[in-house]
């Protein structure tokens, strides 16, 4: 059983996220290995929460949008969950990828979570009047 850091799970409900999103990462952290690596495709994520491939596709960029969940360049069926959401096989394990993770924060390494940037609705674009 892995630790958690309690620390990314307190700001959850900061980041705007859907059941569905909860849900696949809900799946992520269950097959995650320590530190955060997740060595799955959508298509088994999708099998265990019972997602579309639509609403499975959706919900992973939104955890990436936001930066739970991180994408390596170049490595198929690869993520790995942030730092400060992943499962750890240690007290110290956590504490030290919780210290470098902050540091590479600091340094702009490292993506903070947060939440969407707000959208401009067309509703506030003025409209243009022809004479």
């Amino acid at each position: 059983m892995l630790i958690q850091a309690h620390l990314g799970f307190a700001q959850l409900h900061r980041l705007e996220l859907s059941k569905a999103d909860y849900d696949l990462l809900s799946a992520m952290m269950d097959v995650q290995r320590p530190g955060g690596e997740v060595n799955a495709s959508q298509a088994e994520l999708r099998a265990r929460v019972g997602l579309s491939k639509n609403r499975t596709s959706i919900a992973m960029n939104h955890l990436v949008e936001r930066n739970i969940v991180l994408r390596p360049e170049g490595r198929y069926r690869s993520y790995f969950i942030h730092p400060y959401f992943a499962g750890y096989a240690s007290q110290e394990e956590m504490e030290e990828a919780l210290r470098e993770a902050t540091e590479a924060i600091k340094a702009g390494v490292l993506a903070s979570p947060a939440p969407p940037a707000p959208q401009r609705h067309l509703s506030a674009v003025p409209t243009r009047r022809s004479a």
